[in-house]
């Protein structure tokens, strides 16, 4: 397989590029600090590193399904909800550090939850290394479900 190098670079900007403003217009962290977090809570510093990777692996899932030899609609119904999902995630944590509305943004994680998985199964179809690539997004996103329901129980 050659590699098409626009369409790669592209499609690992656009999550990054996504991530990037999402975080920009989520503001600063200094208050996330003070909150009580639940147990298995990782130092904030993290965050940004995790989620670079995750979105390189998102973009380099994203470039596997766009290059395959999969049919045209089956392509184009799995990037639907890639970005689908890419538009909840930048959104997530604008409601959460910006506007600080833990269960709302609790409720829009969950959700969130669902349009990966089912991006994971229609990639997982086209393109089982693409899938695959989505696992530790799933993963983590489970683990951001669990701080964000715990911080809006512990902090009224």
């Amino acid at each position: 397989m050659t590699i098409q190098w626009k369409k790669l670079l592209l499609c690992l900007a656009i999550p990054l590029a996504v991530g990037g403003l999402s975080a920009l217009l989520s503001g600063n962290m200094e208050h996330f600090e003070t909150l009580e977090k639940p147990p298995l809570a990782p130092p904030g510093w993290l965050f940004p590193v995790v989620w670079t990777i995750l979105f390189l692996m998102m973009g380099l899932a994203s470039y596997l399904v766009a290059v395959s030899d999969a049919p045209p609609t089956e392509k184009q119904r799995a990037l639907r909800v890639y970005g689908l999902q890419l538009g909840f995630n930048f959104l997530w944590s604008i409601l959460f550090f910006r506007f600080e509305e833990y269960l709302f943004a609790f409720i829009w994680l969950v959700i969130l939850w669902v349009l990966i998985a089912i991006t994971l199964l229609r990639f997982v179809r086209i393109r089982p290394a693409a899938g695959r690539l989505l696992v530790p997004y799933l993963a983590w996103v489970t683990f951001a479900g669990y701080l964000n329901f715990g911080i809006y129980l512990l902090n009224p």
